[in-house]
């Protein structure tokens, strides 16, 4: 029992040192958590550890079969018999050592990557922090308030958006996107594409007289649409950097900006991307989430004015926001009487996103309280599927909002109608067991979190998997829950999954402090679970570098001869299995182990 604890560990160095023992076999649990366990005990001993077998009968018997403990047990039993013939052809091997480069690539510029970004730096590590938009911040610096404190949300986040901008080991790349990563763990080789802005950022004082005498007027993306910015803007108020940038699809080329700015920083004429290379020996996604489109839930009758997202609702709360902090109906600027959150909208439906998007309820408890503070006499009903308040504090919050008098109706809503400029929310209340209908002023859903478009492309870019969701996927939610299948390649915040805050700023760091003892070292141990290829068999066919998904194999045309790179290649078998002439070795996966196995497996050994 319990073979992984320290007293099973010991019984196996016993019999390793008094046996004469040379192969280990270990039936146990899954090789995914344990197996590197094991081999630590082989490598205390005198005996190799790759000469380890770890048979699963726990995910593979124990588990699956636990209604038929017979044949449960003649399972595990062929199981063990095929680990142990394997065992017998297991080849000693031995780990090599690449170089790491010290310095990080951060792709995504909110909370989390902020977070990442600082810690390294702080430790000494160069940062390259790459940001699609003008300014860094994300999602965060257009909050107002965060729960359950109600703290200023750009009083915690621009502090440390100054820091970044002061810190002498971050090269901050906003307006700028990765086009290309090559290379593996320990040596990346990066491709930035900085997105041209017709104006010259060393010159640039962010006095922002370059707006004023702009006379183009288009929708402000940063407080979601609900009022206008210039062609050539700062992204808000406070933004890092503090740089003006020209939208170059609304920009007229009038030049009155460029004749404006004293400074000489305009030029219109600019059209070309620039791009920049830089070399890394890990990189950090952390590109955080994108909202669900409400237009795709017609029954909540989006397109009506007064019917918002709780973003629209954060910018309308915030003093610099569009309505400067006053909470008024789009239709008429006036402040309603009755409010309306609707929970879920995009999430927990299979029609559109089944999971939970975590912060909603927290998030639209929090603004049902902002609003009672600032209008004590409104109305505000929160219409929910379920109440998921966990976290320190969250309970007293939700308590907090009832107390204020904000009114929880437990249902589902199925139908936002107009009524002239009202609004009728009609649905389910599951407390009385009856249909209802609230006429509303304004209302407010509360949409899912998404994974951010372009997920899919930076994860073939960066050869890392997602989930079915478009998440990028970790390789262990517990063990390993900010480390991707790519080695050197780490994931936090929102774009592995839904999170609030404090989670975003955990994962960043712990992002950090993974990269980090990757590189403190400057070398790290790869084992040597890799194709090799036998290069007198090889007929220079190149099927196998075809096949290869890691991109691992090359055919070197002035040599001519196959190539494995070490460090990209995942010993996943596929170009052993296909070589036409056995040209390839995959190294503690050979063709007689397997074949061992497979005769244990259909009867074939006794």
């Amino acid at each position: 029992m319990y073979l992984c604890s320290e007293q099973g560990q010991n019984l196996i160095k016993d019999d390793i040192q008094k046996e004469g023992i040379t192969r280990v076999v270990a039936a146990c649990c899954s090789p995914r958590t344990h197996e590197e366990i094991f081999r630590k005990t082989l490598n205390s001993t005198d005996l190799n550890k790759y000469l380890y077998e770890q048979v699963n009968i726990r995910d593979q018997c124990s588990w699956p079969h636990i209604k038929d403990k017979e044949n449960a047990t003649k399972k595990a039993m062929t199981l063990v018999k095929s680990g142990v013939y394997r065992a017998i052809e297991l080849e000693p091997l031995e780990d090599r050592k690449l170089p790491v480069l010290k310095s990080t690539l951060v792709i995504g510029g909110g909370i989390s990557g902020i977070n990442a970004a600082l810690d390294l730096a702080r430790d000494g590590y160069k940062v390259y922090l790459v940001e699609k938009n003008p300014s860094i911040g994300g999602k965060m610096a257009q909050l107002d308030k965060t729960f359950p404190t109600n703290d200023c949300s750009a009083c915690i986040l621009a502090p440390m958006m100054v820091d970044i901008s002061n810190n002498p080991n971050v090269e901050l790349l906003t307006y700028s996107e990765v086009e290309n990563v090559s290379g593996h763990i320990g040596n990346y080789h990066i491709v930035v594409r900085k997105k041209q802005t017709s104006v010259d950022w060393n010159k640039c004082n962010g006095c922002g007289d370059c707006s004023i005498v702009c006379p183009v007027k288009v929708d402000n993306e940063f407080n979601c649409n609900m009022d206008k910015r210039k062609a050539i803007y700062i992204q808000f108020q406070q933004a890092i950097p503090m740089k003006a940038v020209i939208d170059k699809t609304k920009c007229i080329k009038c030049k009155l900006c460029e004749k404006r700015c004293q400074v000489g920083a305009i030029d219109i004429t600019k059209n070309d991307d620039e791009y920049v290379e830089f070399d890394v020996g890990s990189i950090i996604v952390a590109t955080g989430y994108d909202l669900f489109d409400p237009n795709k839930k017609a029954e909540y009758d989006y397109d009506h004015p007064n019917v918002i997202t709780s973003l629209e609702l954060e910018r309308m709360m915030c003093a610099s926001g569009p309505t400067k902090g006053e909470i008024l109906r789009p239709s008429d600027n006036r402040v309603p009487h009755t409010v309306s959150f609707i929970q879920c909208v995009g999430s927990r439906d299979e029609k559109t996103n089944d999971y939970c998007s975590r912060i909603c309820c927290t998030y639209s408890i929090k603004h049902a309280r902002l609003l009672k503070e600032k209008y004590p006499d409104m109305d505000i009903y929160i219409h929910y599927i379920d109440l998921r308040c966990f976290g320190k504090g969250y309970e007293e919050y939700y308590r907090m909002a009832r107390e204020k008098g904000v009114k929880f109706i437990r249902g589902r809503i199925s139908q936002v109608d107009s009524i002239g400029d009202r609004l009728e929310v009609s649905g389910d209340d599951d407390t009385l067991g009856e249909q209802i209908s609230v006429i509303a002023d304004l209302v407010v859903l509360a949409v899912a979190m998404e994974s951010p478009k372009g997920s899919k492309n930076l994860a073939n870019l960066l050869n890392i998997s997602t989930d079915k969701t478009g998440f990028f996927k970790e390789i262990h939610p517990k063990l390993k829950p900010v480390s991707t299948d790519s080695d050197g390649i780490f994931i936090a915040g929102a774009c592995q999954g839904p999170k609030e805050i404090p989670d975003a700023v955990s994962q960043g760091k712990a992002a950090a402090s993974a990269a980090s003892s990757l590189m403190s070292k400057g070398e790290i141990g790869v084992e040597p679970l890799f194709a090799q290829v036998i290069d007198e068999f090889c007929a220079k066919c190149r099927t196998c570098e075809s096949l290869c998904t890691y991109k691992a194999i090359k055919y070197i045309e002035d040599e001519n001869k196959i190539e494995v790179d070490i460090a990209l290649c995942k010993g996943c078998g596929v170009c052993s299995a296909a070589c036409p002439s056995s040209a390839i070795k995959a190294n503690h996966f050979t063709n007689s182990q397997v074949r061992m196995q497979i005769l244990a497996l259909t009867g074939g050994l006794k």
